[in-house]
């Protein structure tokens, strides 16, 4: 054990010396002189028990060969070097993905269940509830035929999946029983400051003039009624309560000489729409054009 001591902590001594020629002797003479230095005498037998156990290698240290145990053992005794970089990573990527899940997945995936969902029940019992309140409404034949055109191809568009055109049929049947629904009379504006007619000159026909007389939509009250209006200049759609109503050139006139009389049209009702109409029955000659802006 004294020998095994000495050459444990003579480390740099044993390279050296079983690097060279002759180590056994070599190793030999010198552990007795380091014995002798010391005043230890040693025995032979136990200098050569001593070389003979370096000779087998008994204490040089041979690493554990490559492997997943001593893969495993270096990350655990590294483990402070690598350990809180890789908690930071996996600290973001949880972010990350927590926030992609519930930031864009499950809201793409609840919009997509609640599409699904409108396609498959929503949109086909509205439509149907629409096409049925237009059917109570009137009783004219072609609001009744487009609405069940609409509706056939409202619910085939939901079918298909296609949303968007599910949508557009489900708001037209909306606007047809709203105007279905409408009640209203149309006058002539006899307002000071606001004019009653205006003629416009035709970009089809340079020479010509085209004659319109400034009316309004009002209720029973006297309120404004909005109303959808197409200009025919530009085909352009809007909900107005007040436009200008195409009129020949006679109607034109014998309105504005009544109100040259006195400032005021006496008789200025022309059109009226009732419940279950498409549009007003009129009481003055008209094509039913229209323009938006005068």
């Amino acid at each position: 054990m004294d020998v095994v001591d000495t050459l444990r902590h003579a480390e740099t001594l044993v390279e050296r010396e079983l690097s060279a020629e002759d180590r056994a002797a070599q190793l030999k003479q010198r552990l007795r002189e380091i014995y002798a230095g010391q005043g230890i005498a040693v025995p032979e037998h136990i200098l050569d028990q001593g070389v003979a156990a370096l000779e087998e290698h008994r204490f040089a240290y041979r690493p554990t060969p490559p492997g997943p145990a001593r893969s495993l053992a270096t990350l655990w005794v590294t483990r402070a070097r690598w350990g809180r970089p890789l908690v930071f990573a996996l600290g973001l990527l949880v972010l990350l993905g927590g926030g992609w899940w519930f930031g864009v997945h499950r809201p793409a995936e609840q919009a997509r269940i609640a599409e699904q969902q409108e396609l498959e029940e929503g949109l086909p019992r509205a439509l149907r509830a629409e096409h049925a309140r237009v059917l109570a409404t009137t009783q004219e034949a072609a609001p009744r035929e487009r609405a069940a055109r609409l509706l056939a191809e409202g619910e085939a568009a939901a079918r298909a999946g296609a949303l968007g055109d599910a949508r557009a049929r489900l708001a037209s049947l909306q606007e047809l029983q709203q105007v279905l629904a409408q009640d209203y009379a149309v006058r002539i504006v006899s307002r000071p400051g606001e004019p009653s007619g205006v003629w416009r000159v035709p970009e089809a026909n340079p020479r010509g003039r085209n004659f319109y007389l400034i009316v309004e939509a009002v209720d029973r009250n006297g309120r404004p009624v909005e109303v959808p209006i197409t200009s025919e200049e530009d085909g352009r759609t809007a909900r107005v309560s007040k436009w200008g109503l195409r009129v020949p050139a006679e109607e034109f006139e014998r309105v504005r000489q009544d109100k040259l009389r006195d400032g005021m049209v006496g008789q200025p009702v022309v059109g009226v729409k009732q419940a279950g109409q498409m549009a007003p029955a009129w009481t003055v000659p008209t094509t039913g054009g229209a323009i938006l802006s005068w």
